[in-house]
């Protein structure tokens, strides 16, 4: 098998570019905005061999060096793997100091959930591991067209020195997915088609049935549509169908109940697309959409207000041509 690879992607510096233009554009989720430092956080042993980091639901800042998803590893009985590897260089590091904590077995997977920069950014951290940089077989693409962009953000926030490159995956993950073995657990990896962005990863832990949903699961941080509001309620239907009862989401709590949190993030998803559809239906512009859409929805989440506004105008472009 080929040694895997690492490519660092320094795209030039992005042109001054305002919140208006960046809602019309690249996915605001997980961007640099102002928010509030985060205290620091130990990971947490879910299940037997499974660590889980929660990350706080703010924005990134310095102090918190965009550790803001949750990420963890699985140890197996013959090697280790990662998920996600973390948000910045300097998160990434910390995550893999944890790892050393506990166990000495080799990094051999990294596997990163999709494009968004919370989830992608440490895994230049694990470069002296060689671990395969396990991703779906759009992530490649999404990372060459959107990384220089997230990075140049993430340095004005973090410093160079604390951000690292964008890294691409060396083991592509189709629509038929792949088992990783660890010894005496494996671990079912399913490439999910366009939903919360066009590049989602779940796994399937064979040891536990935990599964870990990266962002297809969000718990108390408002959800960030970046993909399909369709397709995503298609695909927590196929999640759901996997029978797992307990969850890692990638924002909220380190573990939660499958079946309480799919139907909170499901009441939102079909509240957001049947309010859209009303209003487009009404003649109501994104502009007015935005201000009334899913508004009942507020004190249920998070960063409500950073984000509801982009999936409603999201939305809009999905719905208005059914």
């Amino acid at each position: 098998m080929k040694e895997p690879s690492h490519s660092p992607i320094d795209g030039p510096r992005p042109p001054s570019i305002s919140r208006r233009d960046l809602l019309a554009g690249f996915c605001v989720c997980c961007m640099p905005q102002i928010g509030f430092a985060a205290e620091a956080v130990g990971v947490e042993e879910i299940a037997d061999g499974v660590f889980v980091r929660r990350g706080p639901d703010v924005e990134v800042t310095p102090g918190n060096h965009n550790g803001i998803a949750n990420v963890g590893f699985v140890i197996g009985r013959d090697a280790v793997l990662v998920t996600d590897p973390g948000g910045s260089l300097a998160d990434g590091r910390w995550l893999r100091t944890e790892i050393r904590k506990r166990t000495e077995r080799p990094i051999r997977h990294v596997v990163v959930t999709h494009v968004h920069p919370d989830h992608c950014f440490g895994a230049a951290a694990f470069k002296e591991d060689m671990p395969a940089i396990v991703g779906h077989h759009r992530l490649g693409s999404a990372l060459q067209a959107r990384g220089g962009f997230y990075r140049q953000r993430l340095v004005e926030v973090l410093g160079p020195q604390e951000v690292g490159h964008v890294v691409l995956p060396t083991q592509e993950i189709d629509g038929d997915g792949a088992e990783i073995e660890l010894g005496s657990r494996i671990i079912r990896v399913t490439a999910h088609k366009t939903a919360h962005t066009d590049c989602d990863l779940s796994l399937l832990d064979s040891a536990t049935g935990l599964l870990f949903a990266g962002d297809l699961l969000f718990v108390g941080r408002v959800p960030s549509l970046d993909g399909s509001l369709h397709g995503w309620l298609d695909e927590m239907q196929r999640l759901q169908s996997l029978g797992a009862t307990r969850a890692v989401p990638g924002h909220g709590p380190a573990v939660v109940d499958s079946a309480t949190a799919f139907a909170n993030l499901e009441r939102y998803l079909e509240t957001l697309r049947d309010e859209t559809r009303k209003a487009i239906k009404a003649g109501v512009t994104i502009e007015e959409a935005i201000e009334t859409v899913a508004q009942s929805e507020r004190g249920r989440w998070a960063l409500f207000d950073d984000y509801n506004g982009r999936n409603v105008t999201q939305a809009y472009k999905e719905l208005e041509w059914e």
